[in-house]
C-alpha cells in the first residue's frame, strides 16, 4: 500500500509482481542452486553457488529425456523434439544433429568410445545411427507395439535388446536388423535395460516392481530380484559386472530411493539410498578414481542429485538444481564429470570438486 496525501491507496498487484519478477531475473545468473554438504557430525553445511557459469547454445528446444556419453568429450541426447543430438560438452558445440523418428526418443544406448548408437522412441521404433555417417539411420528395428522403453547393446555391438509397454522383450541381430527371439511376460512394462559388462545377461526393471535378470541365449528369465514397494524406473550395472543398482518412484519420501544388488551367487540387496522426495529416476556408479571409497550418484524429478557412499548408504553431497524442473537421465562424461538432463533448462554439465573433500558444481548447461 502507499502513503498518498493521508490516505492508503493500493498499489496494482501485477505492477509489484512485475517489478518482483524483474529482480529475480537480474538474480538469476547468480543464484542457480544450492548445495549441501554432509559432515562427518552429521551436521549439514548449506552453500549457495553464486560463480557464474557459461550457457551453451541449447542442445534442445523442449524437455530432454535422456543422454549419454559417447566418449570423453560427446554425449548423445534426446527429447521431446524428436532429435538426437550429438553434442561436444568441453566447446559448448552441436556436432550433429539426426532425425528420424516421428515422436518423443525415450532411450538412447551406446557403447562407449563407439562411433554407434541406438535411439528409442514412443513412435515404436529403435534406430541406430553412425557419428561419422550420413544423419539417416543405418538400421531400423520395428517390433514393439507400444512405446519402446528399454535399450541395450551388448557388448561386442552384436546384439540388441530391447523393451516396450507392451510387456515384451525382444532380441536383435545389430548387422540383420531381424529379431532373433521375443519374450513376454504378463504386466512387465519394461522401464528400463541394462547390459552387464562381459556376459550374456540383460538388467530389466519393471512398473509391475519387480527387476529382472535375462540370459540373452534363448532370452530367458535367469533371475527375478525381490519385490520392491514400488515401480523400479532405472537401473545400472558396476564396470566388474559384479553389483547393479535399481531406482524407485515415490512422493513425499515414500519410496524415491534407490537399491543396490549383488549379481553374482547370492544375488541379494546389499544398500539402499534413501533421501530423495520424489521419483529417483537415474543412478550411475561413480569412477573408482573419485574417491577411496566406492560412491554412486542418483538424480529425481525433485530437482536433486545426489552422491552416496555405497558401502554405507550415507550420503555425502546434495546439489540442488533449482528451476531445472524434474531431472530425467544422468550420465558419466568422464573422470570428474556428469550429465544430467533435465525438464526445464537442457542438459547440466556437473564436476566433482576433490578440493574440499568430495562436492559437486554445475559449470555449464546447454
Amino acid at each position: 500500500m502507499l502513503l498518498l496525501g493521508g490516505h492508503l491507496k493500493r498499489a496494482p498487484p501485477q505492477k509489484i509482481l512485475c517489478g518482483f519478477c524483474a529482480m529475480m531475473g537480474k538474480l538469476q545468473s547468480k543464484l542457480r542452486h544450492s548445495t549441501y554438504k554432509y559432515r562427518p557430525d552429521a551436521i549439514r553445511e548449506e552453500r549457495i553457488q553464486t560463480t557464474a557459469f557459461p550457457e551453451y547454445s541449447p542442445a534442445h528446444v523442449d524437455t530432454v529425456s535422456v543422454v549419454a556419453a559417447l566418449n570423453s568429450d560427446l554425449c548423445v541426447s534426446g527429447g521431446k523434439d524428436k532429435t538426437v543430438v550429438a553434442y561436444n560438452w568441453k566447446t559448448g558445440n552441436v556436432v550433429k544433429r539426426f532425425k528420424g523418428h516421428e515422436r518423443e526418443i525415450t532411450k538412447i544406448a551406446c557403447i562407449h568410445t563407439s562411433n554407434q548408437f541406438f535411439s528409442a522412441s514412443r513412435d515404436r521404433m529403435v534406430l541406430m545411427w553412425d557419428l561419422h555417417g550420413s544423419s539417416q539411420p543405418r538400421q531400423q528395428f520395428s517390433g514393439h507395439a507400444m512405446v519402446v522403453t528399454g535399450v541395450a547393446v551388448s557388448p561386442d555391438s552384436s546384439q540388441l535388446c530391447t523393451g516396450s509397454r507392451d510387456n515384451t522383450v525382444l532380441l536383435w541381430d545389430v548387422g540383420t536388423g531381424q529379431c532373433m527371439e521375443r519374450a513376454s511376460v504378463s504386466r512387465n512394462l519394461v522401464t528400463h535395460l541394462c547390459w552387464v559388462p562381459r556376459e550374456p545377461y540383460v538388467l530389466q526393471t519393471s512398473e509391475d516392481k519387480t527387476i529382472r535378470l535375462w540370459d540373452s541365449r534363448g532370452l530367458q528369465v535367469a533371475h527375478i530380484f525381490p519385490t520392491k514397494q514400488h515401480i523400479q524406473t532405472y537401473c545400472a550395472v558396476s564396470e566388474d559386472g559384479h553389483r547393479c543398482i535399481s531406482c524407485s518412484s515415490g512422493f513425499g519420501g515414500e519410496g524415491c530411493e534407490a537399491t543396490l544388488w549383488d549379481l553374482r551367487q547370492t544375488r541379494n540387496r546389499i544398500c539402499e539410498y534413501k533421501g530423495h522426495f520424489q521419483t529417483v529416476a537415474s543412478c550411475v556408479f561413480l569412477p573408482r578414481t573419485l574417491a577411496l571409497m566406492p560412491v554412486i550418484a542418483t538424480s529425481s524429478h525433485d530437482c536433486k542429485v545426489k552422491i552416496w557412499n555405497q558401502d554405507t548408504g550415507a550420503c555425502l553431497f546434495t546439489l540442488s538444481l533449482d528451476g531445472s524442473g524434474p531431472l530425467t537421465s544422468l550420465a558419466v562424461g568422464d573422470t570428474i564429470s556428469l550429465l544430467c538432463a533435465s525438464f526445464s533448462r537442457g542438459i547440466h554439465l556437473l564436476r566433482v570438486d576433490r578440493s574440499r573433500g568430495l562436492e559437486l558444481r554445475e559449470v555449464a548447461a546447454f
